[in-house]
């Protein structure tokens, strides 16, 4: 069910709020070009600057215009565990697929409390929960041997792994059973992450190229490994444009030059440099996105 291309959609703003009707767009362009399953309200949706209102609403309306056709994934991660089991009730009572849980951020638990947090949401909440690492991000990270304990719990599926290290990746693999989902959190390790038994991608770079992310993982489950890393490598370097700044300052600066969305930020995000613009303007250009 959770498996290929599953795009970190964006929020679209406009006039500081969040714009419905570029949402809506969105959500029928990912359908249309192949991607597997949308995760609303994570990093690249900017869930950090949502109000509670806006962060349901926006659940609410994605589960709404999808109506079924493919799975959405809920962010509803939070670094208080009364606040993301709060934030998980909404989703599944919206009728979310599956929950979207990053480690706490900030105030760095130790690997018992990670998985204590965990724990106490698969609990409280009978929804099929997929783990979120990325230490860069949330300043800890979780160690295989506690992935092992909490796939001993009935909900907790799978984990998208941003910590960069494949060999990490490879003893979660290991270490938990079988059908435990290991999914690429960095869109430049998709293909590595494939070969070593992945399942897919929740991707930021598939908000602008969703049929191409769709193919590369499609090619590889068919095993036609020569095209799947053809795409790999025709992607790479628009993948790293994505982060020459924080993320989603590149992807979202990228929609507004395509003008797939108004491209507003919140702040702290802020408007790209503009050196880091134009390379990204070039990179754009070369992939003839624009």
């Amino acid at each position: 069910m959770f498996k290929g291309s599953m795009v970190a959609l964006v929020t679209p703003f406009k006039d500081g709020r969040v714009d419905e009707e570029a949402l809506k767009k969105l959500i029928e362009f990912h359908i249309e070009n192949g991607t597997s399953a949308l995760v609303p309200c994570g990093t690249t949706g900017e869930s950090a600057t949502l109000s509670y209102e806006e962060h349901d609403r926006v659940i609410e309306l994605t589960i709404q215009c999808v109506n079924g056709r493919i799975p959405v994934i809920a962010g509803t991660g939070a670094n208080s565990t009364d606040e993301a089991i709060m934030l998980t009730k909404h989703a599944k009572k919206a009728g979310a697929s599956a929950s979207l849980q990053v480690n706490p951020y900030y105030n760095k638990p130790t690997q018992k409390g990670l998985y204590l947090h965990f724990k106490a949401i698969a609990e409280a909440v009978d929804i099929p929960i997929i783990l979120y690492n990325i230490a860069s991000r949330t300043g800890v990270n979780m160690e295989p041997e506690t992935f092992a304990k909490l796939a001993e719990i009935k909900n907790i599926i799978g984990v998208k792994e941003a910590s960069g290290s494949l060999e990490q990746m490879a003893r979660i693999k290991s270490l938990t059973p079988r059908d435990f989902l290991l999914i690429s959190g960095d869109d430049s390790l998709t293909l590595p992450v494939l070969s070593i038994g992945g399942v897919g991608v929740i991707s930021v770079v598939a908000n602008i190229i969703p049929r191409d992310i769709a193919d590369l993982c499609a090619a590889f489950e068919k095993g036609d490994i020569k095209r799947a890393r053809e795409l790999h490598y025709k992607t790479l370097n628009l993948i790293k444009a994505m982060f020459i700044e924080t993320n989603p300052i590149p992807v979202k600066t990228a929609m507004g030059l395509m003008k797939m969305c108004d491209g507003a930020l919140r702040l702290p995000m802020c408007e790209m440099a503009q050196e880091n613009k134009e390379k990204l303007i070039k990179e754009l250009k070369a992939y003839k996105l624009i």
